[in-house]
């Protein structure tokens, strides 16, 4: 259910859960259950925000320019 949830994220908001996470671990006075816990969701957090970048780094495009520097198009970013 925790992973269904993740998935509807937007990134803003994985981000924002993501941060609160790391702070209560960084705070160290959580159970060693809990930040077993707080880990694996951290970690799942942080998957679902690498995804959503690496979809949104497919979708950006170069504007393309004509011979007078005038915008003309778009092509796909050359990640390579």
């Amino acid at each position: 259910m925790a992973d269904a949830q993740i998935a509807e994220m937007s990134f803003e908001t994985a981000m924002a859960e993501l941060e609160q996470v790391v702070t209560q671990l960084e705070r160290g006075d959580v159970a060693l259950d809990a930040s077993i816990t707080l880990y694996e969701r951290g970690a799942a957090l942080k998957a679902h925000c690498e995804a959503k970048l690496k979809s949104a780094e497919e979708k950006v495009a170069a504007i393309t320019l004509n011979g007078d520097g005038q915008p003309n198009g778009v092509a796909p970013l050359d990640a390579g």
